[in-house]
């Protein structure tokens, strides 16, 4: 649907909290993911790379999860050893409604038995989006 409001890509791209020069991972990357926001993504300076490519720590993750895509709980443990100190992930999952849907108490308990805490939430057309920071690590 077309709207006479233009077209602000660095606010969600703000909103995400990135910028230039920062190493995004992405997991779960498939066809039906919001293209418009991984553009957004990249008109801001992020740069993204699959878990598989990511050599060191990323600065922050896209994780686009889907009801059948197997166990939460395992995908954000094993994102979170892909995080930097101060590094956070985006859960993206279908909308109430689409194919794929996940249910939020399923997310809820899922970052809450790995530790981490839900800090922002993101609304897309087609996508949910919460943003979880894991447990601070001491130095």
């Amino acid at each position: 649907m077309m709207t006479d409001r233009p077209r602000s890509a660095p606010a969600t791209g703000n909103r995400l909290g990135v910028h230039s020069d920062m190493l995004i991972a992405e997991f779960g990357f498939r066809e039906d993911v919001d293209h418009e926001l991984r553009g957004e993504i990249r008109e801001l300076g992020g740069t993204t790379v699959t878990g598989d490519d990511l050599d060191g720590l990323a600065d922050a993750a896209l994780l686009w999860w889907r009801q059948p895509d197997g166990d939460l709980t395992d995908e954000l443990l094993d994102a979170q050893t892909l995080l930097g100190a101060d590094g956070y992930l985006w859960l993206l999952t279908p909308k109430t409604g689409h194919d794929g849907f996940v249910d939020p108490s399923g997310i809820a308990e899922a970052a809450e038995t790995v530790g981490m805490t839900l800090t922002a939430t993101l609304d897309r057309p087609d996508w949910l989006g919460v943003r979880l920071s894991p447990p601070r690590r001491r130095a």
